[in-house]
Parts: C-alpha cells; structure tokens; sequence
C-alpha cells in the first residue's frame, strides 16, 4: 500500500509541476525531398523549388517562420558531422540560396539566417537499418501474396498522388497538405499496417524494419531534447515527413512540449 500511496503521489507531483512549467513549443515542419534524390522507397517526381514562384513562396514562409521565432532549428543532417554542418552554414548564403534547391538551404538555412541563428542543428542518426529488399524477400518467402499486392498498391498510390499534387499545388499548398492529419497518419500507417507483418512465423524481418525506423526517430528526438535548453522556448524541427510523423507521436506523450501547427504560423 504504501509503494502505491507514494507512486500515486509521485504522479500527482509530475503532473502539477508539468502543468505549472511553461511548455515548449515546437513547430514540426514535415517536408518532402525538395532534391528528390531517389532514396525513398516509393519513387516521386521532383518539384521544380527554384522557380521564381515558388521562391516568392519560400521567401514568405521563412518571413512567416521568422515572425513565430524559433530559438533553434533542427535538420536532418547527420548529427556527428556537425563541424561539416557549421562550415555548411558559413558558406556564401545567396550563392546557397539560389544553386542548392535542397529543403535545409531553401528552408532551414534562409530561416536561420533571417532570424539571425549562428548555426544549424543536425539530429539525423544513420546508423539504423532499413532492410526494405529482405522484407520483400520475406514476405515472397511467407507466400504472404495479399500483402505483397497491398504493399505494391500503397506505393503506387502514393507515387501517383504525389505526382498528380505537384502539378496542381503551389509550394505553400504541398507543404500544408504534407503536414495533415491524414498524411501524418498514412506515413505512420505503412510500418504498422503492412511492413510489420512480412514474414514467415519466424521470421520477424518486418518487425525488425519498424523498430530499427522507430530507432533511428527515437535517437532524433532523444537529440532534440539534449539540444534544446531550457532559454530555447521555439524551436523548428525541419524532417522529411516520415520522420516528423513519428516526432510527432513521441512529443505527444511529453507534457514539456507543445506542438504548432505549420498551418497556424502560416495562415
């Protein structure tokens, strides 16, 4: 009784103290690859980022991230070269701005520098494993045929979705409906839906593949809280979508945190 007693006191104290502390609020910018360097799984077209629109469009999210005005900016860069980042972010930044199309230069670094940062901060963890041929291979293995075709059937949808948006989209819009609710769900839906699943009895392939991603966005995040001190009231945490999705999940259940949506700081 009294290990119970003190635990349930214990939890009244953590909740009061959380509930006092003022949060942190933390803007989840989920992109898509602005490069499109073909690593992903399911393969899109690229959207042209540098055209004279879409850089009118850059410039006023980044005046609209500006005015929210986080403290630091989290990227996906490998976080043990952060001394190849910092020289990355000292480079001629109009010289930046108007070669690299990549998301960090056209919306991490023209942020960062407006808001007048010193530097970018690099969280990525590359050192989980992603064994997407094995799990192909073991679903074959598993005569698992319904799953094969239902995993064959959401990449098809998605490329096609993503390549019928971004000849209707402006960059603004594409960025704002990668940040929904249903496309926050369906980047999540995918590992726990269909990917866990591959494999005979014994072979746990899928489910190793979901807990080395959940890995790998669990040792990002670890690093956002290590990075974020306690002066840091904004921060932006620049991810490809699928990352952002799981960050999302895990600062949920952190009430030190408090999410903005990228819709309100751009409306």
């Amino acid at each position: 009784m009294k290990k119970i007693a003190l635990l349930l006191v214990l939890t009244i104290v953590f909740n009061t103290v959380s509930a006092q502390s003022k949060k942190k609020q933390i803007l989840l910018l989920g992109t898509f690859h602005f490069e499109n360097p073909g690593l992903d799984v399911a393969k899109v077209n690229t959207f042209n980022v540098m055209s004279d629109k879409s850089q009118k469009e850059l410039e006023n999210i980044t005046n609209k991230i500006n005015k929210f005005g986080p403290n630091k900016i989290f990227i996906e860069w490998n976080y043990q070269k952060q001394d190849n980042l910092d020289k990355f972010y000292n480079k001629n930044t109009d010289s930046l701005l108007h070669k690299d199309a990549d998301e960090i230069v056209q919306l991490a670094l023209r942020s960062a520098k407006k808001l007048g940062h010193k530097k970018l901060y690099g969280i990525d963890y590359n050192n989980a494993d992603f064994p997407y041929d094995s799990l192909v291979k073991g679903m074959k293995e598993a005569n698992q045929f319904d799953l094969i075709r239902k995993n064959e059937e959401t990449m098809k949808y998605y490329q096609a979705d993503h390549n019928k948006k971004i000849t209707k989209y402006s960059l603004t819009e594409l960025l704002l409906d990668t940040n929904t609710k249903a496309s926050i769900e369906g980047n999540i839906g995918w590992y726990l839906q269909t990917a866990i699943k591959g494999g005979k009895k014994d072979n746990f392939v899928g489910a190793f593949l979901v807990s080395e991603w959940y890995r790998r966005n669990l040792y990002m995040y670890a690093l956002i809280q290590k990075l974020s001190e306690s002066q840091d009231d904004k921060i932006m945490v620049l991810l490809g979508a699928g990352h952002t999705a799981m960050i999302r999940e895990f600062v949920e259940h952190n009430p030190e945190f408090e999410i903005v949506e990228l819709a309100t700081v751009l409306k």
